[in-house]
């Protein structure tokens, strides 16, 4: 853990956060960390979202993050010193509501911004993704590569990087990003076609399954990925940093390559009796063969520490084991 120079007694930088999205999957784990920290902790969501118990730490506060009135009372009523914005809509829902979409993520984004400069907030971090580069990048794909992304969820992501980067130029707040590869998961969305790696561990582990598991994609294709615990420690490492060591407004971040029939070869060795078949979706497969199997995240390794905890292979452990033990 980096010190700082404004260190609160907790060891963190700041001393409650306010978080959107907070009761979504990362949002909560990140919460978790933090509390474990000793953060005061602010979750902002949709209603129905609530958690059945609450740490004694913790706040949630149920919303629409478009309706100005109320995030700005949520500011006032909380005086958060650090943003965590997570809350997003997700690419296909972007592309069925693009009007919602640009409303959410990127104007609902731009008033986060303003109010956190408004309200003296120390660090605001947001989440974004490789999506934000669309198609035919190179691979390895360098950290500076240009971004024209293929669809309206990564140019909301793109819209937001630019505006954060905007509000530290000229207000001073300490906006920091990461992008993120395809995340295994043992919550990732049924809808979410391109999270089959994770739906894949997650038929094999049920011991009812006996359908033929469909992989979207031929077999070679993959992409960079990563675990979600990676996600999560590797996010709580970035808030953490010194600002100092910081050279760069956005990091990318990679874990590792795999392909559909690697994952369908881990899967097999260890439930031989997983049935599964490649029935090309070409959407999936032309959007995944347009990304990167290796993203370079050199910068993010040199100035902050980096390191991914999980390759694959621990990864199928981790998601087995997951799908198998009671939380699922």
């Amino acid at each position: 853990m980096t010190s700082t120079s404004n260190q609160h007694a907790s060891g963190a930088p700041f001393k409650r956060v306010l978080i959107t999205g907070g009761n979504g999957n990362i949002g909560r784990l990140i919460a978790d960390e933090l509390l474990k920290l000793g953060v005061a902790v602010v979750k902002f969501d949709i209603p129905g979202t609530e958690p059945e118990t609450l740490h004694d730490a913790e706040t949630v506060v149920v919303g629409d993050i478009r309706d100005k009135e109320q995030v700005r009372k949520l500011f006032s009523d909380h005086q958060p010193d650090a943003v965590i914005h997570l809350a997003s809509l997700l690419s296909g829902s972007s592309a069925e509501s693009p009007s919602a979409a640009w409303e959410i993520n990127a104007n609902a984004s731009f008033h986060l911004l303003e109010l956190a400069v408004e309200f003296n907030v120390n660090q605001f971090f947001f989440a974004s993704t490789m999506a934000t580069y669309g198609n035919d990048v190179p691979d390895p794909m360098p950290e500076d590569t240009p971004q024209w992304p293929a669809n309206l969820y990564g140019a909301t992501k793109v819209a937001v990087e630019r505006a954060g980067v905007y509000f530290k130029q000229a207000h001073g707040l300490d906006f920091r990003c990461l992008r993120f590869p395809l995340v295994f998961s043992p919550f990732a969305p049924a809808s979410a076609v391109t999270a089959f790696p994770s739906h894949a561990f997650k038929a094999a582990s049920k011991p009812d399954f006996k359908d033929t598991f469909i992989f979207p994609v031929e077999p070679h294709v993959g992409v960079s990925s990563m675990l979600l615990s990676d996600v999560i420690t590797g996010t709580i490492k970035f808030l953490l940093t010194d600002k100092a060591k910081l050279t760069r407004h956005t990091y990318s971040v990679h874990g590792y390559f795999v392909s559909a029939q690697n994952v369908l070869d881990e899967i097999q060795r260890r439930v031989p009796s997983f049935k599964a078949e490649f029935v090309i979706d070409e959407t999936v497969n032309d959007l995944l063969s347009a990304w990167p199997n290796v993203v370079v995240d050199e910068s993010a390794r040199k100035d902050w520490g980096w390191a991914p905890e999980f390759d694959f292979q621990a990864s199928a452990d981790w998601l087995m084991h997951y799908f198998q033990s009671d939380h699922a």
